[in-house]
């Protein structure tokens, strides 16, 4: 390292970073309502120097991109984006990461108040700490150390404040399609810290499943739509071992499922004397790189096909699969391209480690820079995404130190 580089990691201000991530916390950003933390992450751009963007998102717009993917209704998303000009001819590189998080779920199960930012044994704790407002955080604050030091940039650094990831991502699109993009960019989502090239896709689905109704006591002239259920339910597991085991990516060789398929909600029947009439389930399926959605919807529909010609009942009453939610493309870059090479560079000289090179098992907003913006993006964030979405959601502090100092050289050395 340099004595620019090394004035810089003396400025990183781990402090600061971390009562701002609990400040971030503390705003209440999930089911469609985002604007606050928007304005907060705003606040922050314009308080660094940034030239902050900031607009009303057009969703009806937005409708009729092929990319376009949103499950939670919104009323007036907001778009930010903050831009800091380099002082010459330099390649330009975009930062991105997202304020919505999912609900906190039953409250009760936390051991923390999920919106109260709570710092212990070498973690933080809240609702959307790991996935993914410390990456955000990191973010801000390796511009910030940067800023501090008196550094001059010579090319471009754009800084993504996003909307609406969890359900698609409908904010990075707006913002890819408002010409924001760059020579590369890092989507700091939780990666453990890991130089994450290769990113799944994801689908989500609902499959309607008929039965016919009739008095529980004599329940075997009807037909249970729950039976039939757990037939198919039984299918798409064989469907997700033969998808998987097919599976020869080394960035996944320590998951036995990189590409899984869920069933997150079912709902159906009318009462406890009634053999039940229809089940109506919603899951995802899990898309490998490479892969076409399309190729991976037509995977499970053909699955769904080939349970219901087993079944008497179900060859004559087909399920109806509809995709009607989210829809998130895999996406890859080059493990050798130079962003990922940067990040690797900085990674052992902020650190003295060798990073770990995974592909991710989510689907995240990486596709829309890649294939909308031009801008080939890796995944590089702080925390475990095994503990995002659940109760006591948390981000080390180790992490959230690893991927601050990483980003702050990996930006400098980038832009020059």
């Amino acid at each position: 390292m340099n004595e620019i580089e090394r004035r810089v990691l003396e400025n990183v201000d781990m402090d600061g970073m971390i009562e701002y991530l609990c400040e971030l916390i503390s705003v209440q950003s999930h089911g469609g309502d985002e604007t606050e933390a928007q304005e907060n992450v705003a606040a922050k751009l314009g308080s660094l120097g940034f030239q902050v963007d900031r607009w009303d998102i057009d969703i009806e717009e937005l409708r009729g991109h092929p990319d376009f993917s949103m499950s939670i209704e919104r009323e007036k998303p907001l778009g930010v984006v903050g831009v800091l000009r380099g002082e010459g001819s330099g390649r330009s590189l975009v930062l991105n990461g997202h304020v919505d998080t999912v609900t906190p779920g039953d409250e009760a199960n936390w051991s923390h108040d999920p919106f109260d930012g709570t710092v212990q044994d070498g973690r933080v704790y809240g609702r959307g700490a790991c996935d993914m407002k410390g990456g955000l955080s990191c973010g801000l604050y390796a511009v910030k150390a940067i800023v501090d030091s008196g550094v001059a940039l010579k090319g471009d650094l754009i800084f993504e404040s996003v909307v609406g990831e969890e359900d698609g991502g409908c904010g990075t699109l707006a913002a890819c399609l408002r010409g924001y993009g760059g020579d590369a960019g890092i989507v700091m989502e939780p990666s453990e810290a890991k130089l994450a090239p290769h990113v799944a896709g994801a689908m989500s689905f609902t499959v309607t499943v008929p039965g016919r109704s009739v008095h529980a006591c004599v329940r075997e002239e009807g037909v249970s739509a729950i039976d039939k259920f757990i037939l198919l339910h039984e299918g798409l597991r064989e469907l997700e071992r033969e998808r998987n085991s097919e599976v020869d990516n080394p960035l996944y060789a320590r998951y036995g499922t990189p590409f899984a398929i869920n069933v997150g909600k079912i709902s159906g029947g009318q009462w406890a004397g009634t053999v039940p009439e229809s089940v109506t389930f919603e899951g995802r399926i899990g898309a490998s790189v490479g892969e076409s959605r399309e190729h991976a919807k037509e995977a499970l529909e053909s699955k769904v096909r080939e349970v219901s010609e087993r079944d008497p009942w179900l060859r004559e009453n087909r399920p109806v699969v509809d995709w009607d939610g989210y829809s998130f493309a895999p996406s890859s870059i080059p493990v050798g391209h130079p962003v990922v090479q940067m990040l690797r560079e900085a990674f052992k000289d902020a650190t003295g480690r060798e990073p770990v090179m995974e592909g991710m098992t989510y689907a995240s907003d990486v596709r829309h820079l890649i294939n909308v913006a031009e801008t080939p993006t890796t995944v590089f964030g702080p925390g475990d995404v095994r503990v995002a979405h659940g109760p006591d959601e948390y981000v080390p502090i180790d992490d959230l130190e690893t991927t601050v100092r990483t980003l702050a050289l990996a930006i400098v050395r980038f832009l020059g």
